[in-house]
């Protein structure tokens, strides 16, 4: 039994090393042995052409970042005077000429939207600001430099335009009717990395006093929004513009889930303004106002803390030529709910000059409503409604 079992070991043995050898110097013959395993591969059918990936909003993202540019601003940097001291002989003979100091334009970077294929392009006033020079850089790498339409800087909006054939343009969703939760997509050029596009919720719908513009109502998101994002598109998932990413809340200049962006329905209506007239026309009544707050209303016996406190009325404005009085608390403008002071000043501005509105007003714990003629907002800002 004993030598059957060594014989064995043996057998295996030069087996293995024989095995091992041809392994190692040919191992093409043994490619050559025939093979009894099948591997089999299953192929997942989303990964096919066409197909709709189930949880993916790729096609949203195809769909509008054609439209989506990047924006180069220049702001050319005046040259220092030259300093009498470089005339002088004595300074030359021993320091040289230093010559002119050659000045280097500063540049910046913002996002824009393609809102028509004529060419009219949506982005933030501030991108654009005191630019001497803009030049846009579509997706399909084509370059082009624009000309400024018009700016509003009290929204933060500006119009462009550009002069290109077969212009991809974005479609305008309906910004009026978005809930909190929905999900979008925020597209842009952060830090100037190239197009870039992020993914969050809608946190919040108008948000006000926030210090950012006169008029705010903002669409609060937390899809990641970074400096060069200013002016580009946040969309649903359709790939529908929802709104002009325009600001983040931030102690550290980056992202920290809290973005803004102006209302779609808001920036369309700026920009139709603007094309038209070369500039936005809001209505104006001529008061100053504060937010109510439940000691005012006490102190006013109001039955209700919503509203705006008139504070100021100004000679000879459309408010004081109506009998509005310092005191009165409005409460709504055409039969729009006023909540405070800032939905106030939404409210107002969005009448048309020359225009009659009816003001809801409580003067004394009574109700009442003023006719007045609504004028033109003046062009600088100013406290005054």
């Amino acid at each position: 039994m004993r030598k059957l079992w060594l014989l064995f070991s043996q057998t295996a043995t030069i087996c293995l090393a024989a095995l091992f050898v041809v392994a190692t110097l040919r191992p093409d013959l043994l490619n050559n042995m025939p093979q009894n395993a099948v591997i089999t591969v299953r192929q997942h059918a989303d990964s096919a052409a066409g197909v709709t990936r189930a949880g993916s909003y790729s096609d949203a993202a195809k769909k509008a970042m054609p439209a989506v540019v990047n924006i180069y601003t220049s702001q050319a940097v005046k040259s220092r005077p030259r300093h009498p001291i470089f005339d002088d002989p004595v300074f030359r003979h021993f320091f040289g000429d230093p010559g002119e100091a050659q000045a280097q334009p500063s540049t910046n970077l913002g996002s824009g939207v393609i809102v028509s294929s004529s060419g009219y392009i949506l982005t933030n006033s501030h991108v654009i600001e005191a630019a001497d020079g803009i030049e846009v850089a579509l997706a399909d790498t084509r370059r082009v430099i624009a000309k400024v339409v018009g700016t509003d800087p009290e929204s933060d909006l500006a119009v462009l335009k550009i002069d290109l054939p077969n212009l991809p343009s974005i479609t305008f969703g309906a910004s009026d009717t978005a809930k909190v939760g929905d999900v979008v997509l925020a597209i842009g050029n952060p830090f100037g990395v190239g197009q870039t596009v992020t993914m969050g919720i809608v946190s919040a719908l108008g948000r006000t006093h926030l210090g950012i513009n006169t008029f705010e109502n903002f669409i609060q998101t937390d899809a990641a929004i970074n400096p060069g994002n200013s002016g580009g598109a946040l969309i649903d998932t359709n790939g529908n513009l929802l709104g002009i990413n325009t600001a983040i809340y931030s102690k550290t200049g980056t992202s920290l889930g809290i973005g803004f962006s102006i209302p779609a329905s808001t920036a369309k209506s700026v920009m139709e303004q603007i094309i038209q007239n070369g500039s936005v026309q809001r209505g104006w009544i001529g008061v100053g106002v504060q937010d109510m707050t439940r000691e005012i209303a006490e102190s006013f016996k109001t039955p209700e803390i919503r509203g705006a406190l008139i504070t100021e009325v100004f000679r000879g404005t459309p408010a004081d030529r109506g009998g509005i009085r310092v005191g009165d608390v409005l409460v709504a403008v055409d039969g729009q709910p006023v909540t405070d002071s800032g939905s106030m000043l939404n409210l107002i501005a969005a009448l048309k000059p020359g225009s009659e509105a009816t003001l809801k007003l409580v003067r004394a714990a009574k109700p009442l409503e003023i006719r007045v003629t609504v004028g033109k907002r003046p062009p600088k800002k100013t406290q005054q409604e």
